[in-house]
């Protein structure tokens, strides 16, 4: 089945369930059993994969893809042009009990604009994750990772740099790198790296 146009602009499947309230910009596509929660803001031209889950307090920028069975749950912003890899996994409470209510401990997570994070990747809570950076498959980040960054492992370790389009950065001296698919010039200082 073909998906709906909503009168606001954006684009459902019948199988989503979409609680009233939610704010939802032109667009966006939410694919087959999705759920929205009635307090989530989701921007222009988004795409809600097969089997969506997005909680109450979550924000989420334009042109954000999340992937097939990904739940993002209340305290987690993703900014513009973040991508979620299928099946990743986003926490909000740093110890967790099914007999004790900790709603008041959330802990804040920010997926910082561009960042892409690798299926079956779990962010623990009140982590930031880097403009541009990437999380590989499989990764558990339990700290924040710098702006362009490549991690990976358990926990997720920074491995090397990476360009904005996601190329590993040549560097021409412990400072001065580059793209080579772009040639976009960086600069390292202070253990951060810049685009120039």
């Amino acid at each position: 089945m073909e998906l709906i146009e909503h009168k606001e602009g954006y684009f459902y499947h019948p199988s989503s369930v979409i609680d009233e309230g939610a704010q939802i910009e032109e667009g966006t596509k939410i694919w087959h059993w999705v759920h929205v929660s009635s307090g989530a803001i989701i921007g222009k031209n988004c795409s809600l994969g097969q089997g969506v889950y997005i909680g109450n307090d979550v924000m989420i920028g334009n042109a954000v893809k999340i992937q097939n069975n990904v739940s993002v749950y209340d305290s987690v912003t993703l900014e513009d042009e973040v991508f979620c890899g299928p099946s990743m996994v986003f926490t909000n409470v740093i110890n967790p009990r099914s007999y004790i209510e900790r709603k008041d401990e959330y802990k804040k997570t920010i997926v910082k604009k561009r960042a892409s994070i690798g299926a079956n990747a779990t962010i623990i809570c009140g982590n930031t994750i880097g403009q541009s950076s990437f999380v590989a498959a499989g990764a558990v980040v339990v700290k924040d990772t710098e702006s362009y960054s490549l991690v990976a492992g358990v926990p997720a370790k920074h491995l090397y740099w990476i360009s904005s389009e996601g190329y590993k950065i040549e560097f021409l001296n412990d400072k001065e790198g580059y793209c080579p698919k772009t040639k976009k010039e960086y600069i390292l200082i202070n253990e951060k790296l810049i685009e120039q």
